[in-house]
């Protein structure tokens, strides 16, 4: 268990301040099967959950930890309002790889296929762009991440909510169509449909080719300036990609398939562009 957040005493000259540690967290530390990558986990316990040892969490997921750890753990203690708002769960960070950048690591884990952005310049020198691991992370996830949590922690894995934004929104829709049942609620901010000439659309086609059914309950959310508008001088939106019409594009044609367990719906929110829609997302979520 972590330290306390609280500082109790005035550093002397010879020491350096003591960082700030969020209460009621843990960091786990996984090798990552079939790879040379470790991974750190991150978790933090609800304030309930010390005080009543019978009761079982639902559990969220994030990717992208480094950001959206503190954010949804802050968020969701405010929201929650001491029991009486949002019910307490479980969070669970999935950080990028030890010694990788948060660039570098999410543009390999977080997509689907080998074909990014080709001018793309690595931010690890020596060390080349990669892309296209997302289904060797999403293995990583379901076969060491989840019995990691079911076996230290009280929590419900019949509720486990994947929440992600950008690539991470990508990676929870690939997730989706790819092991319908590996979440059972998807919390999906600006997904980067865009990828590989929007190669998820195929790989979604393909999928639901052979799929009875879909059982999940997704939501996804975007900022209403991640759309076209050529008329518009305004710097917030989008100049090339259409985020808004692809989400609305992938979303209908889930739809269409009319599975009895998919539940999915879509919303824009005004004044929000793909930086700054995030914690929206995470209150909506």
């Amino acid at each position: 268990a972590a330290a306390p957040s609280a500082i109790s005493s005035k550093p002397t000259d010879a020491q350096a301040p003591p960082p700030y540690v969020l209460d009621d967290t843990e960091v786990r530390t996984l090798h990552a099967d079939g790879t040379d990558r470790d991974y750190q986990v991150l978790v933090s316990l609800p304030p309930s959950y010390r005080k009543d040892p019978n009761r079982r969490y639902p559990v969220i997921f994030v990717t992208d930890a480094n950001y959206a750890f503190p954010l949804i753990r802050s968020i969701g203690r405010r929201v929650g309002d001491h029991g009486e708002g949002t019910e307490d769960f479980i969070l669970v960070g999935l950080a990028y790889a030890v010694g990788d950048t948060p660039e570098y690591s999410r543009r390999r884990d977080y997509t689907p296929t080998p074909h990014g952005t080709a001018d793309a310049v690595s931010d690890m020198p020596g060390r080349p762009v990669v892309y296209g691991e997302s289904d060797l992370y999403r293995r990583f996830i379901k076969e060491q991440v989840f019995p990691l949590i079911a076996a230290n922690y009280r929590a419900d894995m019949s509720r486990k909510i994947y929440t992600g934004h950008s690539y991470g929104g990508l990676l929870g829709l690939d997730m989706l169509i790819a092991d319908p049942g590996m979440f059972q609620y998807y919390v999906l901010g600006s997904p980067s449909l865009q990828f590989d000439r929007q190669v998820e659309f195929t790989r979604m086609h393909k999928a639901t080719s052979t799929l009875k059914d879909m059982p999940a309950n997704v939501l996804m959310v975007l900022g209403a300036y991640e759309t076209l508008e050529p008329s518009s001088h305004d710097p917030r939106y989008n100049r090339s990609v259409d985020m808004v019409g692809n989400a609305r594009r992938f979303m209908d044609e889930l739809k269409a398939k009319r599975y009895p367990g998919l539940h999915i719906q879509m919303t824009t929110i005004p004044d929000e562009d793909h930086l700054t829609v995030f914690p929206s997302v995470i209150t909506r979520g």
